[in-house]
Order: structure tokens, then C-alpha cells, then sequence
């Protein structure tokens, strides 16, 4: 059975509408993408923060940044995308340490701080430590690192790859070391 529809002028109008409408209804994969997006920026960001932790009404360190910037995702974290300044105290308020680096970022479920670039550790004793990565377990109270280290001592100067040490950087021992070393007989 073959029927023929005689088409009119008017379904002729209303077909060509049709086409000319059709593709607008392709699906505009930006469109969609930008809908369905999940924002992965801060949450928070403040600007030239400075935070102090107490201890039993005592100061212990007071931790300034440029920028603070705060995420909630899977993984909870700060991130300090200008770098860090931590100067830490005993229970006189004097300092006893301080650690600078120009990004770091402070994951909230493991208490873990990675600083990166530039990182400066400066200790009570005037003993400098140079890195391009610092670990700070605050859990276990100890920092490290795998990579390249210079620590200057008033007689030395140590080169190593990775150290460890306690978060004041009071104790602390290099893992690889190399470079000249003063031999007491």
C-alpha cells in the first residue's frame, strides 16, 4: 500500500521551520560540560593571614601567609600559594625555630604540611637548613625530606640527600650525606 500526502504550502512552511530548527537542538557539548561542572576552586581564600596555635594558654607558633586558600574536596586541604612563614616558641615566648618556603599545603586528615620551594629552616642554635621540599608530620612532630639538603652549621656546612629531624629542627641527622667532614681524635 503506497499513500501518497500531497504536501501544501502550509506543511511546506511548517516542514522547512522544522529543518531550520533542527540544529539548534544538537547538543552544545559546552553547554552541558559548564552545567554539569564541578567547581574545583577554594571554598575560602583569605589574604595576608596569621594564624597562632596555643597550647594550654601558650603560644607554641604563629603561622603567617600572604594567601590562605581552603578546599573541600575528597581530599581536605589548605593550600599557600605565596608561601609560608612559621616561627615557632617555648613556653617563655621565645622563639625557638622558624621555617619559611614560598608554597605550601596543609592536608587536614593527616596533619601533614609540605613545603616546597625555597624552604628555609632556621633553628635555636642558628643552624640553617636549605631544601627544595620539606615534609611536617605534625602528628609524629618530626619534618624530612628526600630530597637535596644544605644544612650550615657555625663550623660547616653538610650536603646530603634527604634528612629527618624533630619539628624544631633541634636534632637532626642527614640520610645520604657528602661533603667535608670535621673528624674530632
Amino acid at each position: 500500500m503506497n499513500t501518497k500526502v500531497p504536501i501544501t504550502s502550509h506543511t511546506f512552511l511548517l516542514l522547512l521551520a522544522v529543518m531550520i530548527a533542527m540544529p539548534g537542538c544538537k547538543s552544545d557539548l559546552e553547554a552541558i560540560d559548564a552545567i554539569t561542572r564541578v567547581d574545583e576552586g577554594p571554598i575560602e581564600s583569605a589574604f595576608d593571614i596569621e594564624v597562632i596555635y596555643t597550647d594550654r594558654a601558650n603560644v607554641r607558633m604563629i603561622l603567617s601567609a600572604p594567601q590562605m586558600d581552603r578546599y573541600d574536596l575528597e581530599t581536605k586541604y589548605l593550600e599557600m600559594p605565596k608561601g609560608l612563614h612559621v616561627v615557632f616558641y617555648d613556653t617563655l615566648m621565645q622563639q625557638t625555630s622558624s621555617m619559611s618556603a614560598n608554597y605550601a599545603i596543609s592536608y587536614d586528615d593527616t596533619e601533614i604540611i609540605e613545603a616546597r620551594d625555597n624552604v628555609v629552616v632556621i633553628n635555636e642554635m642558628g643552624e640553617k637548613l636549605n631544601t627544595e621540599q620539606l615534609i611536617w608530620d605534625q602528628k609524629n612532630e618530626i619534618i624530612y625530606s628526600e630530597k637535596f639538603v644544605r644544612i650550615t652549621t657555625e663550623d660547616e656546612v653538610t650536603y646530603g640527600e634527604g634528612f629527618r629531624a624533630d619539628e624544631r629542627f633541634d636534632t637532626w641527622e642527614i640520610t645520604n650525606p657528602r661533603g667535608t667532614f670535621r673528624v674530632q681524635e
